[in-house]
């Protein structure tokens, strides 16, 4: 079963802040923007294939490590 948007924002937010990492920072390195980062941490959105691809990029993992 896949997270639902709101467990997914909470391990996004989780692997940016073991890596000390801003919402800005992450942004950048996945080319969203930040109000984006915020609102999928806040779970108001559910990210796309793409975007979770360009996100787990930015932090350096997998997508798969993610979706656990």
């Amino acid at each position: 079963m896949s997270p639902t948007p709101r467990q997914m924002g909470m391990r996004i937010r989780t692997f940016r802040e073991a890596r000390k990492m801003s919402q800005g920072e992450l942004a950048r390195r996945a080319r969203i923007t930040r109000e984006y980062v915020n609102k999928l941490e806040a779970g108001r959105y559910d990210p796309t294939v793409g975007t979770l691809t360009r996100i787990a990029k930015a932090l350096g993992m997998k997508v798969t490590e993610l979706l656990k």
